[in-house]
Formats: structure tokens, sequence, C-alpha cells
């Protein structure tokens, strides 16, 4: 017996009925930002290397560790997209976005990672993102995070709590790592093997580490809002004020500096307790270098990514494995009334369009057809044999309890549906 051919380690299928959650998940996080006047952009799963080596950073874990980076038959070196701002960027000036003005994107897909796979984080894991380029004022930061607020409710998700920080100008930041540095190379003892690592690349991501035995050496660490820039600083406020009138809850978290370099200024995280390890739901921040190190003209940015994953284990109302598949279930007796089920489907589609109809296909008998159609979960089993066709009606199986069988003039078939079970 031959061996059975598996899913890669870290990625996974979506059956039905999920696949169906998900696609009803993303439409309402689309509609809400469709709200917001933002469109959606797509852009290949597979980018140059260099997209990513330049704009998130050489010596970021990403780049260092996690990437699918092979070499192709032409020997340039591809890379499977492992986030989505970078390749967001790249499209937007090889397409010229820039010269219609300020752009507000949203994308929405599969990232790659080479990590060990846990629950909530794979080698295969899906992203919406949104991207607003061009614009510089607090305003548009402050509007950004309201957006993903207004997203949970729509989810329904209540137990999230918002995370901010500002990291500044590059400047503050190198008088920052400056002390930093100094900090830990007289605590260099307490640090860890990964943080040894960063100490020589990163030494700013040493304060994101989720080692609990670095905690008490990391509170005493210092602090880069006490060397924000006045103007940072008042971005900052800015952003604060609009959240404290539309009444959102955040915490200041000095220690929030997100995993990649091309990040300034404001950053947030969206944070659950739920998720164990995994907690980040939604994560992004302000990017105003990175228009400008991609090859483009210095331009202002910012955007968010939230893992769909993560949010779907959060979300109320997941279809369970006995979904329906259809409301209405057409089934033929015989061959001629096979083929004419197939017409009656169609046009059923057409008038009805809300309500999803499936016709039985295969030489079953009209027994297993009916325990076929039970099976399926619809209300309705619409029944062609050798007497409705001959009459031009059709026989009507409430299969959830509405009542008796009874034949109906195909004449009369759709506002008879309608009322046995609506619209849709």
């Amino acid at each position: 017996m031959t061996d059975l051919i598996r899913a890669i380690r870290g990625m996974n299928d979506q059956i039905p009925p999920q696949a169906d959650w998900w696609r009803e998940v993303e439409g309402r996080l689309t509609r809400v930002l469709a709200g917001y006047g933002y469109r959606e952009i797509r852009f290949p799963i597979v980018e140059s290397t260099q997209v990513f080596s330049r704009a998130i950073g050489d010596t970021t874990d990403i780049v260092q560790k996690e990437m699918y980076t092979f070499a192709d038959r032409n020997g340039d070196s591809l890379t499977l997209r492992p986030e989505g701002t970078a390749s967001c960027v790249r499209a937007v000036l090889e397409n010229g976005l820039l010269q219609q003005g300020p752009q507000r994107l949203f994308y929405l897909g599969p990232m790659f990672r080479h990590e060990r796979p846990q629950k909530g984080r794979y080698r295969q894991f899906h992203q919406l993102g949104v991207e607003a380029i061009g614009m510089a004022g607090p305003d548009i930061d402050a509007e950004l995070i309201l957006m993903t607020a207004r997203l949970w409710r729509v989810l329904g998700l209540e137990r999230l709590r918002l995370e901010l920080n500002s990291l500044g100008t590059p400047e503050a930041r190198a008088r920052h790592r400056e002390q930093l540095v100094a900090y830990f190379e007289k605590h260099r003892d307490l640090l860890d093997a990964d943080s040894l690592v960063r100490l020589e690349r990163n030494p700013l991501r040493i304060l994101d580490s989720k080692n609990p035995a670095l905690k008490p050496m990391l509170a005493e660490a210092p602090r880069l809002t006490d060397f924000l820039d006045e103007e940072s600083a008042a971005h900052l406020m800015r952003v604060r004020e609009v959240l404290d009138d539309a009444g959102v809850a955040y915490t200041l978290n000095p220690h929030l500096v997100r995993g990649l370099d091309y990040y300034s200024r404001t950053v947030f995280e969206w944070i659950t307790d739920e998720l164990g390890a995994q907690g980040t739901v939604c994560a992004g921040g302000r990017y105003d270098g990175l228009v400008a190190q991609m090859g483009g003209k210095p331009t202002p940015a910012i955007g968010f990514a939230m893992g769909l994953e993560r949010l779907l284990e959060l979300m109320p109302g997941a279809p369970s494995a006995d979904a329906p598949e259809a409301e209405l279930y057409v089934i033929g007796a015989g061959p001629a009334e096979k083929r004419a089920a197939l017409s009656l489907a169609e046009h059923l589609r057409t008038a009805l369009p809300g309500l999803r109809t499936l016709v039985h296909c295969g030489p079953e008998s009209l027994k297993s057809q009916m325990k076929r159609a039970d099976r399926s979960g619809a209300e309705v089993a619409l029944i062609l044999g050798a007497d409705e066709l001959a009459q031009d009606e059709i026989s009507l199986k409430p299969l959830r309890g509405q009542g008796e069988q009874r034949r109906v003039p195909r004449a009369h078939l759709t506002e008879t549906l309608l009322g046995l079970v609506g619209s849709g």
C-alpha cells in the first residue's frame, strides 16, 4: 500500500465548514476597511530576497532564521513572503501609486516563516494587513487604531487590550541604543543566548524578550521614552488624545519595540491572555523611512497586520462540523428527471441567489437520494419523478419539520420556497 502523502508540518488545510467561516470573517473585516476608504492590493507570494533583507533588516530573526529562501533555475535568490509590508511598498513604488496621492491599502493572504509549529504559530499563516502610505500626522495613526477597535466590535471580541509606545526618530534610537548597550554589558552575565546575539546585532530587541528570568533586569533598563525628541513626544501625545476622546483604553509599554527594523514613532499591539504564549493578535506602527529605503522618495507611512488563525481562535460562533451544505436539495428519480433537476437548479440559483441549491448527482435510488438530502442539512428536498415531470410540478418535502410533502406547480415554486426557507 502506498504511503499517504501529508501536508507539510505547520502548513494546514482549511476544510469545510471551517473554510466557510474563514470567508465569513474575512468578509466582515474587509467591509469595515472599505468603510474607511481602504482598497485591496494583491502582490506575489514569491519575491526577490532583497525585498525583505533590505526592508526588514539583516539583523532580525525573520531574515536570519525564519525565511523560506531558495535559488531558482537562473540562480536568483527568491523568498516566500514572511510578511506583507515590504511587498506592499515594493508594489506601490513599482506601479507608481504614490503619483496618484496618498494610498490606503489592504491585503489578505498567506505568509511563510520557518518556525517551530505550535498553537497560534504556523509555518504558513494568514494575515490581513493594512497600510496607509503618504500621510505624516498623528491623526492617521489614531484612525488606524480606532479602526482596529471597530474590527473587534464587529467580530464580537471583547477581551483584547491595547499597548502603545513610540520608537521616536533614528537619532533618538541611536542615543538610546548607546545607553542600552552599556546597561546590558554591565549585566551581561544575566543575558540568555538569544539576548547575547541580539546585543551584537539589535540590542533594542532584547527588551522584547519573553524570557521571564530577564524581567527584573529589563524593568530597570534605560527607556526609549526618556530619549524621545520633542516632536515624537508631541506626536505620541496627539495619538493618545484621540484615543482618550474615543474612549479606547490603552497602556503605555516602554518595552514595546516590535520585531522589524523599519518601525519608527508610533507602535502598538492588541494582546489577549486567551492564546497562551502567542498573545499578540494585531500589531503595527509607523515606518516613515521604509519607502526611501526601498528606493522611493522619503514618504511617511503606517500600517498593521493581524494573524487570522489567532483571530479565529478567539471568535465566537465558529461553525460545527455538521453545518448544512445547502438549503435546497434537488432530486431526480430517473435519467430524464435528473436532466430536468439540473435545469431546475439553475433556474432556482437565478431566482433565489441567496439560497444554496444542491443537485444530487449519481445513479442512487430515490430512497438513497432522500437519505443523502437529509444528511446534507438542507431544509427542503425538491423531488422530480415521472409524474411531476409530466404535470410540470415539483414535490416539496420539508426535511426539518415544516409540514407535509406536497406538489407545487412550477410556476408557483419560487414564491412557495420563499415562504418555506426565506430569501437567505
